[in-house]
C-alpha cells in the first residue's frame, strides 16, 4: 500500500534533513560542502572498483558465449563505462556488454562473422541515436512487462542450454532446439575437469552472498562473480582444460556489412536496437528508483531520451573498436548504487579500470579456465528465467502473452518472439474489450442484471435481451462491473431505464466504474464512502425517517460482500494467519470527516489507528480514565514495535472550538460530564497558544499561507503539544533513544483536502504536494 508522503524539503540552510522514517521520502539530494564532495569522491572510487571487479568476469563470459574475441567483452565494458557513463541520462547507470543480446550476437557471429557483427552494432547505435533525437524513449516503456519478462526468460533458456554444452566439454549450437536435442549425447561423455571447475564456480557464486558471521561480511566485500572465478582458477590450476586466450592488442579491423539481402541486414539491426534499448531503459528506471531511496542521490528524474542517445553513441564506438554490443544493466547498476556511488564518476572510472586491466593484466586473465566464465553466464541465464514475477503476470491475466513470448524467442529468435508476444497481447486486449457476460437473477423480489466486462456496441443486443427479461413495474438493479461503456450501450440502458420507471418500476444502475441514475440533484454521492450512497444512485437520506442510517450501512456492507470482499479476501486471510504487523501508529481525531485510509492511501494491516475527540494524548500520571489511549500507545510501541507515530489534527475540529470557548472558564470539576473531563487534556495546548501570542513568533505556522483563525492555530499548536505528551511516556522515550522510533506531526485541512507535515525545528507545517515522491513507489 502507498504510504504517507513527505512534503518537498526546503534548502538545507533552512531545514537540515531529518532521519528517514517508514513513511517519509528521504531527500534525493542537497548541496554538499567540501566534506560532502570528498565523501562523494570516495564513494564513487570504491563503487567503481566494486563494479569493475564484477564487470571483468561477466564481460569475458559473454564474449566467450557469443563466440566473439575475448577482448571484445573488455572493449564493450570499457567503452560502455566511459562513453555512456559520460553522456547518459541516468548518472548511476552502468553500461557494458549486453546480456540480453547474447543469443542475438552469437547468431550474428556464427552466420556473418565478427566484422559483420561489429557493423550491425554500429548501425544499431546510429538507430538508437535517431530514436533518442526523436524523443521516443518513454514510448518503449509502454510495452507490457509480461512481454519483457517473457523475452528475457526466452533469452535465459537459450543461454543456459548453450552454456551447458560448454560446461560438459562441448561446443554450443546457435539453436536452442539443437542444443536441447544434443544434450543427452553430451551428458553421456562429459569432460570431468571442466565439469568440476564449473561446479565450483556455481557453488561459490550461489553460496558467497550467504556466508554467515563477521567473516562473511568481510568476504562479501569481494563480488561473488570474481570470487567464483578466482576459486575456479585455483581449482583448475593444474588441469589440462581450455583457458582464456587474449590476443595481443592491435588496431581493430574496420567493420564490413554482412552479406545477403537488405531485409536480413535491417532485421539484424532492428533486433539489436530493440533489445539493447529495452534492456537499457528498463534498467535505467530500476536503477533510478533504487537510487531515489538512498539519501544523498542527486535530484532529478531519469532523462531517458539522453540515456538512449548515450547508449547509441557507446554502441557506435564499441562497434568501431571491435567490441560487443552494449546496454545498461540492472545488475551492475544496482551494485553501483549499493556500493555508494553518488555521480557518473563511478561508471566512468569503472571503464577506466577495465581498460587498464586489459592492457596490464592480460597474463593474469589468461589463467582463467573457460569453464568458469561459461558457468557464470549459465547462472545469469537461469536467473533471467526467474519465477518471482509469475504471480504478478498471472494476476494481471497476462500469462498467455508471457508464455507465447518465451516460447517464440526460444524457437524463432528474439525479434520474432517479441512480435508474437505483441500479437498475443493485442488479441487478449481485444478479447477483454468484446467479451461481456450478462446475467439476470431474481432475489428477494428484486431483479438483478449483472454485467461483467466492457459494454461496447457489440454487447448491446445481449444487453437489451437481458433487460427485456425484467417484468414491467419490478424493482431492478443493474450492476456494471466493467470500466468502459460505449455511447450505444449508454443510450440503450438509459432508454430502458426511463421506460421502466414510466411503467412504475424502480431502477438502480451503478457499479465500481461509475453510475447512471436519477438527476444529480436527487442524490448525495460521496465516492470514497462505500456504505453511504455507494453507487451514487439513492436519494439523499431523509433525516426524519427512522433507521435510515442503519439501512444505508447494511446496503454498504452488502455491496462490500459483492464487490470488495472477493478482491481482499486473500490478503485478509494472510493477515489473519500472520497477525498484524503495522509499522506506524496513527493518532487522530474521531471526526467522521477524517478518513484515515483515504488520506494515507492505506489498507488492511498498514496503520494501527487510535481515534479520540481532539486527537489528544494524555501525559503520564493523568486521570486513570485515560488509560485507554496510553494502553494503545504502549501496545503499539512495545508489542507491535511500530517504527513511527503520527499525530494528526484537522480543520474545523469541534474539540478545539470547545477549548476556545472554555478558555476563560475554570477547569471542570470531577462531577462534570465525561466530555468536559476529557477536554482537560487539551488545556495545555490552550495555555501554550496563549504563551506564543497571536503572531506565533515562529513557533507554529503554515509554510504556504497564513493561519486562518484561532481555531486552526489551536489545532496546529495541539499537534505539537500532543507530541510532547507522547515523548513523556517511558516506552516512547526509550524507543526514541534507541533510534527505533520517530514522531511526526500532521494537519489535514478538510475543505482543501490538503495534508501538511510538521517540521519541528521551525514549527512550520509544509503542504504535501501531489508529486512528492514516496518510498517504495
Amino acid at each position: 500500500m502507498t504510504q504517507l508522503q513527505k512534503s518537498p524539503q526546503p534548502p538545507p540552510a533552512e531545514l537540515p534533513p531529518e532521519p528517514a522514517t517508514p513513511f517519509v521520502a528521504t531527500p534525493r539530494g542537497k548541496r554538499a560542502g567540501p566534506r560532502g564532495k570528498s565523501a562523494g569522491r570516495r564513494g564513487d572510487l570504491s563503487a567503481s572498483v566494486a563494479v569493475f571487479l564484477l564487470a571483468v568476469p561477466l564481460s569475458l563470459g559473454i564474449a566467450l558465449a557469443t563466440g566473439a574475441p575475448l577482448q571484445a567483452g573488455l572493449v564493450a565494458a570499457a567503452v560502455g563505462g566511459i562513453v555512456a557513463g559520460l553522456l547518459g541520462g541516468v548518472p548511476l547507470q552502468v553500461t557494458g556488454a549486453a546480456t540480453g543480446l547474447l543469443v542475438v550476437t552469437a547468431d550474428l557471429v556464427q552466420r556473418y562473422g565478427w566484422r559483420a557483427t561489429c557493423a550491425v552494432t554500429v548501425l544499431a547505435g546510429l538507430a538508437q541515436l535517431a530514436l533518442g533525437a526523436l524523443r521516443v524513449a518513454r514510448a518503449a516503456l509502454a510495452v507490457s512487462p509480461a512481454l519483457v519478462h517473457g523475452m528475457l526468460a526466452g533469452i535465459g533458456v537459450t543461454l543456459a542450454l548453450g552454456q551447458l554444452h560448454v560446461l560438459l566439454g562441448g561446443s554450443p549450437d546457435s539453436s536452442a532446439l539443437d542444443n536441447a536435442a544434443a544434450l543427452p549425447g553430451q551428458l553421456a561423455h562429459p569432460h570431468a575437469a571442466a565439469l568440476l571447475i564449473a561446479a565450483v564456480t556455481v557453488a561459490v557464486l550461489i553460496g558467497w552472498p550467504r556466508l554467515p558471521g563477521r567473516a562473511g561480511r568481510w568476504a562479501r566485500l569481494l563480488p561473488a562473480p570474481l570470487a567464483a572465478v578466482l576459486a575456479a582458477t585455483a581449482v583448475g590450476a593444474g588441469a589440462a582444460v581450455p583457458r582464456v586466450a587474449l590476443p595481443s592488442w592491435r588496431l581493430p579491423e574496420p567493420p564490413v556489412l554482412p552479406g545477403g539481402s537488405l531485409a536480413v541486414l535491417v532485421t539484424a539491426v532492428l533486433t539489436v536496437t530493440l533489445v539493447a534499448s529495452m534492456e537499457s531503459l528498463l534498467s535505467a528506471v530500476a536503477v533510478d528508483r533504487l537510487a531515489a531511496e538512498r539519501p544523498g542521490t542527486p535530484p532529478g528524474r531519469p532523462r531517458l531520451d539522453r540515456e538512449l542517445a548515450g547508449q547509441g553513441l557507446a554502441n557506435v564506438v564499441s562497434g568501431l573498436l571491435g567490441g560487443l554490443p552494449v546496454s545498461g544493466g540492472a545488475v551492475p547498476g544496482s551494485a553501483n548504487v549499493r556500493a555508494g556511488a553518488t555521480s557518473r564518476r563511478a561508471a566512468v572510472l569503472h571503464g577506466v579500470w577495465v581498460l587498464l586491466c586489459a592492457g596490464l593484466l592480460a597474463g593474469v586473465l589468461e589463467l582463467i579456465p573457460l569453464a568458469a566464465p561459461a558457468a557464470l553466464v549459465m547462472v545469469v541465464g537461469v536467473r533471467m528465467v526467474g519465477f518471482a514475477h509469475l504471480p504478478h503476470v498471472q494476476r494481471h491475466r497476462q500469462f498467455p502473452a508471457y508464455a507465447a513470448t518465451l516460447g517464440a524467442v526460444v524457437l524463432f529468435g528474439v525479434l520474432p518472439g517479441v512480435l508474437v508476444g505483441i500479437a498475443v497481447g493485442v488479441l487478449l486486449a481485444l478479447r477483454r474489450l468484446i467479451h461481456t457476460r450478462i446475467r439476470v437473477t431474481e432475489e428477494a423480489g428484486r431483479h438483478r442484471v449483472r454485467v461483467s466486462g466492457q459494454l461496447t456496441f457489440l454487447a448491446v443486443p445481449r444487453l437489451t435481451w437481458a433487460l427485456a427479461q425484467v417484468p414491467p413495474g419490478a424493482d431492478a438493479v443493474v450492476e456494471l462491473c466493467g470500466s468502459f461503456m460505449e455511447h450505444a450501450a449508454y443510450e440503450a440502458l438509459q432508454s430502458w431505464a426511463a421506460a421502466h420507471r414510466a411503467d412504475g418500476g424502480r431502477v438502480i444502475v451503478g457499479g465500481p466504474a461509475g453510475s447512471i441514475a436519477e438527476p444529480a440533484g436527487a442524490r448525495d454521492r460521496r465516492p470514497w464512502t462505500p456504505w453511504r450512497t455507494h453507487h451514487g444512485t439513492r436519494p439523499a437520506p431523509d433525516r426524519t425517517e427512522p433507521h435510515q442510517g442503519g439501512g444505508l450501512l447494511l446496503d454498504g456492507v452488502s455491496a462490500f460482500q459483492r464487490h470488495t470482499a472477493p478482491l481482499v479476501r486473500e490478503e485478509l486471510a494472510r493477515l489473519a494467519r500472520e497477525g498484524q504487523r503495522p509499522t506506524q501508529l496513527f493518532l487522530t481525531c474521531a471526526d467522521s470527516r477524517l478518513v484515515t485510509s483515504m488520506i494515507t492511501s492505506s489498507g488492511p494491516g498498514d496503520l494501527f489507528t487510535v481515534r479520540n475527540v481532539g486527537n489528544l494524548m494524555p501525559p503520564p500520571g493523568s486521570d486513570a480514565t485515560c488509560d485507554s489511549v496510553s494502553a494503545a500507545v504502549e501496545y503499539a510501541v512495545e508489542v507491535l514495535r511500530v517504527e513511527s507515530i503520527t499525530v494528526c489534527g484537522h480543520s474545523g475540529c469541534g474539540a478545539m472550538a470547545a477549548l476556545l470557548g472554555s478558555a476563560t472558564a475554570p477547569p471542570p470539576s470531577d462531577d462534570a460530564t465525561p466530555l468536559a473531563r476529557w477536554l482537560r487534556h487539551g488545556r495545555p495546548s490552550l495555555a501554550r497558544m496563549a504563551r506564543i501570542g497571536r503572531l506565533g513568533r515562529g513557533e507554529v505556522a503554515l509554510a504556504e499561507r497564513p493561519v486562518a483563525d484561532e481555531q486552526e492555530r489551536l489545532a496546529l499548536v495541539n499537534v505539537r503539544q500532543q507530541l510532547d505528551h507522547l515523548r513523556a511516556h517511558p516506552c516512547v522515550a526509550r524507543r526514541m533513544a534507541e533510534g527505533a522510533l520517530s514522531l511526526h506531526g500532521m494537519y489535514f485541512h478538510v475543505a482543501e483536502a490538503q495534508a501538511y507535515l510538521l517540521d519541528e525545528r521551525t514549527g512550520r507545517f509544509r503542504a504535501v504536494s501531489a508529486d512528492t515522491p514516496a518510498v517504495g513507489a
